[in-house]
């Protein structure tokens, strides 16, 4: 039997053309723009750079920021996609909306709403103050920050996972002796981990490259609440370009490095849901 070799794009090569001429402009010629301006430097200059005491203490912030804020929202974020997919309550199509909300609104709004909200005077602010605890214009406003942009990646990622798992796996359980902690453990999270996985990689990726939402809330402190992506923009400021750069190539290659395993965690949960791209 003969296979059709017809396409279901017409012109595939051209357009194929003009997808790959697109991506080279708008992703792959900026991307070696940012490398090839740090050829000017020597090993020794780009190494005193990326390693000074204040862009270490940048990574410090950033990485371990949203390290701590994915391992949160991976919870919560497990959490709230399991209520919304198995019970029926009031304003449930309120909350599932308000998840949204980070997708939607600006990041500079964000971080003023947060700033407002957790400064000494704000409402939540100062009912923390009398106990001692100092959220903005401090590392943990920070947190506070990435896990409001990162929360949604988790939900949504997982949601459909739920969605499509089958009760009759957990009547199954149930039928076979088992109780609820071990029901979960043993059917329900062995399917859910790729795809919570995934919800982490994303949320993590999204809350190292954050800007708009942090710099309100941080603080800015050098060496204390200074984020690396800020530390950029004051260099450009600074007009110390080759600084700039060197940092946003460490950044650069760290961010592929995720977007390789968030593809990978990807085509792991399909093999395991047993969907196909």
């Amino acid at each position: 039997m003969l296979r059709s070799t017809s396409r279901v794009l017409p012109g595939f090569p051209l357009a194929l053309g003009i997808t790959l001429a697109y991506l080279s402009l708008v992703v792959l010629l900026p991307l070696t723009a940012v490398f090839a301006k740090t050829t000017g430097l020597s090993l020794q200059q780009f190494w005193d750079i990326v390693s000074s005491p204040r862009v270490v203490a940048s990574y410090r912030l950033s990485f371990g920021a949203a390290l701590g804020a994915a391992a949160i929202n991976a919870f919560f974020g497990m959490m709230l996609a399991w209520i919304l997919v198995r019970y029926n309550f009031p304003g449930k199509k309120i909350v599932d909306a308000l998840i949204d909300i980070p997708f939607a609104l600006p990041t500079a709004v964000a971080g003023i709403a947060l700033t407002a909200l957790y400064a000494p005077n704000g409402w939540i602010g100062k009912i923390l103050e009398s106990f001692g605890i100092h959220v903005a214009f401090k590392p943990l406003g920070v947190w506070v920050a990435l896990i409001f942009i990162g929360l949604p990646f988790v939900v949504r990622t997982v949601e459909p996972i739920l969605e499509d798992l089958e009760t009759e796996l957990e009547e199954a359980a149930a039928s076979l002796g088992a109780h609820r902690w071990q029901t979960f453990r043993f059917v329900i999270f062995p399917v859910l981990l790729p795809a919570l996985l995934t919800g982490f990689a994303l949320a993590f990726a999204r809350a190292v490259g954050e800007y708009g939402s942090v710099i309100f809330i941080a603080g800015n402190i050098p060496m204390v609440s200074e984020i690396t992506p800020l530390l950029i923009i004051t260099k450009l400021e600074q007009y110390d370009y080759a600084g700039a750069t060197s940092i946003a190539v460490v950044m650069l290659v760290f961010s592929f490095t995720l977007l390789l395993a968030i593809n990978g965690l990807q085509a792991w949960t399909d093999t395991r849901t047993g969907r196909k791209r």
